[in-house]
Order: structure tokens, then sequence, then C-alpha cells
């Protein structure tokens, strides 16, 4: 089984979304833009946020079992994948590629 590195792309506010349909909270995400975490044997890697993980633990699991070209090869890297979590008020974009 392959390993995967994830890395934290891009993190996102929709402010106008927060403000109309979310309670306040005080903290949300400790994620940030350049973290970089690696999934061994499709695992979720320390530190990664649970949420997350379950937006890109089934593309983690393929591609470190040797899956490739996602919906007819979208990504350059046919070893790789860009998914967002599920958070509608703080996506954050994520790179998943395998580590040859």
């Amino acid at each position: 089984m392959d390993k995967c590195r994830i890395t934290v792309m891009k993190k996102c506010f929709h402010k106008e979304l927060a403000n109309k349909y979310e309670n306040p909270i005080e903290h949300a995400c400790d994620i940030c833009e350049g973290d970089v975490f690696i999934s061994e044997n499709a695992e979720m890697p320390i530190g990664m946020c649970q949420s997350a993980w379950l937006s890109l633990q089934p593309f983690v699991m393929a591609l470190a079992n040797g899956a490739q070209n996602f919906y007819g090869g979208w990504m350059k890297n046919p070893k790789s994948a860009m998914i967002s979590c599920n958070d509608g008020f703080r996506p954050v974009s994520f790179l998943i590629e395998v580590v040859d």
C-alpha cells in the first residue's frame, strides 16, 4: 500500500453564509495553508481534522491501493486528487498525492 501526502492548498471562509446561517463559534479549524500530512496504510494522519478526513478517506484509500485517473483523468497527475472538506462555511482544499 502506497503512502499518500495530503497538502492543504487553500482555506476559504464564506463570511456572508456564516453570518446568515451559522451559530457563532469561537474556534472552527486549526488547519493552515501549507500544512502537510502523511497517510500510511490509508489511515488518518495525526493532526488531521476528523471531519475533513471523512471527505478525503475514500480517495486516500483508493490512491494508496493503486487507483489512478479519477473521473476520467481530471487531474494532470493521475496519482492525485484535489478534494475539499465538507464545511460549507470554511471549505479547505487538499491535494492528495501518492508518495513514490
